[in-house]
């Protein structure tokens, strides 16, 4: 999971506590404030100012106005966060259902969504999210390179286990006393060369940067259209 989704789920838990939240947390007047400002900016377009007032008022911990969901929707249909948008559109309803104030434009909302969604679903060029692809700068796409082992940490050797690196073993003899002896498996020395990477402190393994999936997402949203630099 990259840092974008994990972000937006740490956002999703925060809005289904909004209930809980509004019980224990007195509204200082601060929220109003922040709503007020953030429904101005979509008045006037400036979305973008919107986004960041309302990432505001979710991470104040401060009671979620049971509305806020809704245009919070709105606001990242604009910026063209569809996927995003869904997420909050579908905790708004979760939370209001029919009674809500905004129910009606959350439907219309949900329809909206349903072309920008199936590009997105359809199209090569980007992530779940949106977000456009790029070859990934470390494997350049072979998804597979060479690196640093893993299993070792690029030493090329690792502790031996039968003697817990120690180079000797102990043996209870048929009186009941410990003796030592030198460990076999690693002829006393503690240490063992790496299975993994056979002492050459590499492997070749799945590009660490992309996952192997050899892309790396991007901040640009997708416009589902190839540029023309991806053919040279």
């Amino acid at each position: 999971m990259n840092k974008k989704n994990l972000y937006f789920l740490s956002l999703l838990i925060l809005l289904a506590q909004a209930p809980l939240l509004a019980q224990s947390v007195p509204n200082l007047g601060q929220t109003d404030r922040w709503m007020k400002g953030a429904l101005a900016a979509m008045e006037r377009n400036d979305f973008e100012t919107a986004n960041s007032i309302f990432r505001n008022l979710i991470d104040s911990g401060l009671p979620l106005p049971e509305e806020m969901p809704y245009y919070f929707a709105e606001t990242l249909f604009e910026l063209k966060q569809f996927d995003n948008s869904q997420n909050f559109l579908n905790k708004y309803l979760e939370i209001n259902g029919f009674r809500g104030e905004n129910y009606e434009g959350a439907q219309a909302l949900k329809k909206k969504l349903e072309k920008p969604l199936r590009e997105i679903n359809q199209c090569q060029l980007c992530n779940a999210q949106g977000y456009r692809l790029q070859t990934c700068e470390t494997c350049n796409g072979a998804q597979q390179i060479e690196q640093s082992c893993s299993y070792c940490k690029g030493i090329g050797i690792v502790g031996c286990s039968r003697c817990a690196a120690s180079g000797m073993i102990t043996k209870r003899n048929i009186f009941n006393i410990v003796e030592f002896y030198e460990c076999d498996r690693c002829n006393g020395k503690g240490r063992l060369t790496c299975p993994t990477c056979q002492g050459s402190k590499l492997e070749k393994s799945d590009c660490r940067v992309c996952g192997g999936a050899g892309k790396t997402v991007t901040e640009s949203v997708c416009n589902h259209q190839e540029l023309e630099h991806d053919h040279q």
